[in-house]
C-alpha cells in the first residue's frame, strides 16, 4: 500500500529511500563492529569466563552478603530522601506563587541557592557538619549526609515542579474558584494543588529516579555502603569479577527504577481516569531545564 504524505512529512521518494535504506545497514554494521569489540575486550580480560559470572547464580552469599544489604540501604536512603524532598518542596514552590514579596523573595533565595549546589558537595559539606557538631557515630554518619545532600537538593527542583505544574493550570480553575467564594488558601488546597499533582507527575517521577541513583554518589566519596558500593568487595572476593558485579548492579538499579515509573504510570493513568485532571503536563524533560538556577517566572506568568 502506497504510503500517504500527512502534514508532519512528505513521502520520501526513490533516492531518498534508498539512501535510509544505506543509513540504516551502515549503522547497524557500524553497531555491530562496536558490540564485537567490547565483547573481544572483555574476553582478552577475561571478563566472560563462566566462573567471573557462577556466584551470582550459584552462591546465595553474593547475595545475601553484599548486594541484598547494599540494595537496602540504597532504598532507605532514597525512600528517606523522597518522604522528607516532596512536602518541603511542595512548600516551597506554594511559597513561591504567595502574592507577599518577602515570603516569595525569601522561598525564592533558598530554593536558588541549593539549586546551584552540586548534590556531591552538599553531602560533603552535611559529612562534615555532623562529624563537627553532632554525637552521630560515624558509622551511622555517610547515611545522614547522604539523606540530607539529596534532600536539600531535590527539595529545591521539586519545589520548581510544583510551582511549573500549578503554573500550567487554566486561570479559569482560579477564576471559578473564587466566584464561588473560597479563600486563597482553600484556592490552593481543594483546587490547584490537587489538579496539578497530575501535570506534574511525569517531571516527579523523573527527580524521584535521579534521587534513587544519587544516592551511589554516598559510595564513591563517603564510604555509604549503599548498592554500588557493594561491587568493590564483591570483586575482591569473586576473582576480580568487575564487569560482572557492575552489570548485576546496573541490571538491579534499572529494575527498581523501571518498578518505580510503572508504578507512576499507573497512579497517573487512574488519576487522568478519575478526572482529576485539566490536560496540562510538566514533561519529564522540564526538570533538566527546572534544576538550571537563575530562571525566574512570577505568579500569573504562566497562567493562559
Amino acid at each position: 500500500m502506497k504510503a500517504q504524505p500527512t502534514v508532519l512529512y512528505d513521502v520520501p521518494g526513490r533516492r531518498a529511500r534508498r539512501r535510509n535504506v544505506l543509513y540504516t545497514v551502515l549503522f547497524l554494521v557500524a553497531l555491530a563492529l562496536l558490540i564485537w569489540w567490547v565483547l573481544q575486550s572483555l574476553a582478552d580480560k577475561n571478563q566472560l569466563e563462566a566462573d567471573k559470572w557462577e556466584p551470582f547464580f550459584t552462591d546465595s552469599r553474593s547475595w545475601s552478603t553484599y548486594l541484598l544489604p547494599g540494595l537496602k540501604n540504597t532504598v532507605i536512603a532514597a525512600a528517606l530522601a523522597m518522604v522528607i524532598a516532596l512536602p518541603l518542596g511542595a512548600l516551597f514552590g506554594i511559597a513561591r506563587l504567595s502574592d507577599h514579596t518577602w515570603v516569595r523573595g525569601a522561598a525564592g533565595t533558598v530554593v536558588e541557592f541549593f539549586r546551584a549546589i552540586p548534590v556531591l558537595i552538599l553531602m560533603l559539606f552535611a559529612n562534615a557538619a555532623y562529624a563537627e557538631f553532632t554525637d552521630i557515630s560515624p558509622a551511622s554518619r555517610p547515611m545522614y549526609a547522604v539523606v540530607t545532600g539529596l534532600v536539600l537538593y531535590n527539595a529545591s527542583v521539586l519545589a520548581e515542579v510544583v510551582r511549573a505544574g500549578i503554573l500550567s493550570l487554566p486561570s479559569g480553575q482560579t477564576d471559578a474558584a473564587k466566584a464561588i467564594g473560597m479563600r486563597k488558601g482553600q484556592t490552593m488546597s481543594y483546587v490547584l494543588l490537587p489538579q496539578s499533582v497530575t501535570a506534574m507527575l511525569p517531571a516527579l517521577v523523573s527527580q524521584l529516579v535521579v534521587i534513587v541513583k544519587d544516592t551511589a554518589l554516598g559510595g564513591a566519596m563517603l564510604g555509604f555502603s549503599e548498592l554500588l558500593a557493594s561491587v568493590r568487595p564483591m570483586s575482591a572476593n569473586y576473582g576480580a569479577n568487575t564487569i560482572a558485579s557492575f552489570t548485576i548492579v546496573a541490571v538491579i538499579f534499572v529494575i527498581l527504577n523501571f518498578a518505580l515509573t510503572t508504578f507512576a504510570g499507573w497512579l497517573e493513568r487512574r488519576l487522568r481516569r478519575a478526572k482529576k485532571s485539566t490536560g496540562a503536563v510538566v514533561g519529564a524533560d522540564a526538570v533538566e531545564e527546572l534544576a538550571r538556577p537563575g530562571e525566574h517566572m512570577e505568579p500569573g506568568e504562566g497562567e493562559k
